[in-house]
């Protein structure tokens, strides 16, 4: 999840795609113009091959709105290597 995040921060699409599972992964992917501020990882499990994290990232949109993105991300192992599922976002949640 923290790599996945850093690569949204440095903007690196490439290896999103390359860590986005094959079966749920889109065929393009466009980065928001946001500023990312920070991530907190609330919650991670593993099971197994299958795992969970819960984290809030916070953002700047390019307007100077703050916001929060809340999520419950899902992944799966497959030879050693983490993949993103999918994930359920929970209601948005403006930063204060």
């Amino acid at each position: 999840m923290r790599s996945r995040y850093s690569a949204y921060v440095a903007g690196l699409i490439d290896y999103l795609l390359a860590t986005w599972h094959p079966s749920t992964a889109p065929g393009e992917l466009e980065l928001w113009p946001v500023k990312w501020l920070g991530l907190e990882v609330r919650h991670a499990e593993a099971h197994g091959d299958a795992g969970v994290v819960e984290f809030v990232a916070r953002q700047r949109d390019s307007s100077g709105r703050a916001q929060r993105l809340h999520e419950t991300s899902r992944f799966v192992r497959h030879d050693g290597r983490w993949y993103y599922i999918d994930g359920q976002m929970m209601d948005a949640e403006h930063a204060p």
